[in-house]
């Protein structure tokens, strides 16, 4: 069982609460943060019944500094590692893209996570030890048309990681960025939805001819796979992991 304090950006809902769910069952002491008071409470409750630890939930808006700035402050203990995880999607013709929608995604998937490391990595140097896990995606990797600002921004984490590990590197301080094809989540559901209007196909065919058709494998991701990895990246067993994109595709990027 460990007693580290694991912050997770975006907690409530999705990838996040799963990611949750596998540091509570570790024993980690857990704080859920997101812009949803109600799905955040009912997450931190949830966590509170199922599992004997910690756990508190912080309304946090990635794109507010004063939100951020705060955050060292509102949690109750230091923090070990940090899940930058925060995240919307929008799926449109780079013509017809709004602007501020673009400047809304870059804000939260790119920016977000650069100024919540910046707000907790002093602190991290303080204690000597800091994991920093930033939910990238495939398309940190790879492209698909109609996601532009998306595609740039994971692609963006990939660059900020790299640059944080050399600047971190004399600590015991990691910092890398998962890597997975489409896990299934409310997020995803939504792009399935989205792409099909897009594209003018079925929803089924959304999946099957788009989705799952580079991934070998032919399967969404679960939530485990996602939370065994983080707690991997977490552990001294990974302390020599750093800025590194972690493909979890089904073999996607085998082809």
């Amino acid at each position: 069982m460990s007693t580290k304090h694991v912050l997770i950006t975006g907690g409530a809902s999705g990838i996040g609460f799963g990611m949750a769910e596998g540091f509570a069952r570790e024993g980690y002491r857990v704080t859920l943060s997101d812009i949803n008071q109600d799905a955040l409470d009912k997450a931190v409750d949830t966590l509170r019944h199922q599992y004997d630890v910690s756990v508190k939930g912080i309304i946090l808006d990635v794109t507010n500094s004063e939100h951020i700035a705060s955050a060292p402050q509102r949690v109750d203990a230091p923090v070990d590692v940090l899940i930058n995880n925060a995240g919307i999607q929008f799926v449109s013709a780079l013509e017809a893209f709004p602007e501020d929608k673009w400047r809304l995604i870059i804000d939260i998937l790119l920016t977000g996570p650069a100024m919540m490391t910046r707000a907790f990595l002093s602190q991290m140097y303080a204690q000597n030890f800091g994991r920093i896990i930033n939910v990238g995606s495939i398309h940190s990797l790879v492209a698909s048309p109609y996601k532009s600002a998306y595609v740039s921004a994971k692609h963006g984490l990939l660059g900020f990681s790299k640059t944080i590990a050399l600047e971190s590197a004399q600590h015991d301080i990691t910092i890398n960025t998962l890597c997975p094809s489409y896990v299934k989540t409310p997020l995803v559901e939504n792009q399935i939805a989205a792409q099909a209007e897009s594209h003018q196909i079925s929803e089924e065919e959304v999946i099957n001819t788009i989705m799952l058709k580079p991934m070998p494998k032919k399967a969404f991701i679960a939530l485990s796979e996602m939370a065994d990895t983080a707690l991997f990246l977490s552990s001294p067993s990974a302390k020599n992991i750093t800025a590194q994109a972690i493909a979890i595709d089904g073999g996607w990027t085998a082809t």
